[in-house]
Parts: C-alpha cells; structure tokens; sequence
C-alpha cells in the first residue's frame, strides 16, 4: 500500500471507531508512539500502543470524534482529531484538538507522533 492508500484506510477506520483494527492492519510490529505528555509520553510495539488505546478508552468518556485528513507528503501523513470528552478524573467535558504525523516504511506504519 501507498502513503496515501494507508492514510485513507488508517482515516476510514477511526471513523468507524476501528481503532484496534487499523493497529492491527497498518501498524508495524516495532512501531514506536510519541505523546506530548505522560501517562505514555514514549511507547514501543504494537501490543504497547493497544495498551495505550485501551488506557484512553478507560479514562474518557468519548461523546464523538471527527477525523480529518489524510494530509500526505511522502513517507509520511497527518491526520486532524477533534474529540468530544469527559476525562473520567475531573468530569469536565471538552473539546480536544490534536495532529497525529504518521511516519509510513515497507507498506506499514513506523512511527507516530501527537501534538495537541
């Protein structure tokens, strides 16, 4: 699969709330995770960005998400989030805001990084 084959499928399957499923289908094996803050700031491996999905899954309440994107040069892509959330801790809802740059080798996904 191209770059953009790949942000496509990575951007359709967030849409349908597939999250698991595209780690699965377009992640690599050695995929390393950057966050711009902890609990997970760095991770590496598929099965450690799961764990870190199920995290977030555990600690918010998600009201609803658009996903927009991809936005591809090269080897890489970039996708815009925007959630609707309850972070369980404080029960404040809001809206958050972030970019995921996707880095893309051998038809998979390498490397991610979020900035919000």
């Amino acid at each position: 699969m191209t770059t953009r084959e790949i942000g496509d499928r990575l951007v359709a399957l967030c849409r349908a709330g597939q999250n698991d499923a595209a780690i699965t289908e377009l992640y690599a094996d050695a995929v390393v995770s950057l966050e711009a803050e902890e609990p997970m700031r760095e991770v590496h491996g598929m099965e450690a960005v799961r764990n870190k999905g199920a995290w977030w899954v555990e600690n918010h309440e998600v009201h609803g998400a658009v996903v927009q994107g991809p936005f591809v040069n090269g080897d890489q892509f970039a996708v815009h989030f925007q959630f609707d959330v309850t972070p369980k801790a404080t029960g404040a809802r809001a809206t958050l805001d972030e970019v995921a740059l996707y880095t893309v080798a051998d038809g998979k996904i390498v490397h991610e990084l979020f900035m919000y």
